[in-house]
């Protein structure tokens, strides 16, 4: 289980003193526990590895977004703790698929529901989304299907 792992990762962190590390993991579990109890779990229960895996996903997303925005401020040295932090993340996250690969899926699924304008992208996107479960970026994705929606 990914929050096993985890809990294994932070004590090797306490071990070395990986104060990165450490609070990034610490604060995953806090995740964690925050999905279960909205999700009206007790809060020492497990999480499951989907679950646990959009949490973690949610985290990335929130780190590179406050890369974005503190880029933008001009803050550099925030930018470097959210890299950091941002790097311990992407241990714990499978590799994306390609754009081709997204492609192959979004253009059967493009067909199997006989989606042919641009109205229907959301109908579209969704499906694909739901097929690929978190395997592929969000973003990707829409690049994808909007490109299949305007070659026509």
């Amino acid at each position: 289980m990914i929050q096993d792992k985890i809990k294994a990762d932070m004590a090797d962190a306490m071990r070395s003193k990986d104060k990165v590390k450490l609070s990034t993991l610490r604060g995953l579990l806090s995740a964690f526990t925050n999905e279960l109890v909205n999700g009206g779990k007790k809060p020492d229960e497990k999480i499951d590895d989907d679950t646990a895996m959009v949490v973690i996903k949610r985290a990335v997303k929130q780190r590179r977004d406050s890369i974005d925005q503190f880029e933008k401020g001009g803050r550099p040295d925030l930018v470097e703790s959210e890299k950091e932090e941002l790097k311990v993340l992407e241990e714990y996250v499978p590799e994306s698929m390609s754009k081709e690969e997204i492609r192959k899926i979004a253009e059967t699924k493009k067909e199997e529901l006989q989606i042919t304008d641009k109205s229907k992208i959301g109908i579209l996107m969704g499906a694909v989304m739901k097929d690929l479960k978190g395997k592929a970026d969000g973003g990707d994705v829409k690049e994808v299907v909007e490109s299949l929606l305007s070659d026509k």
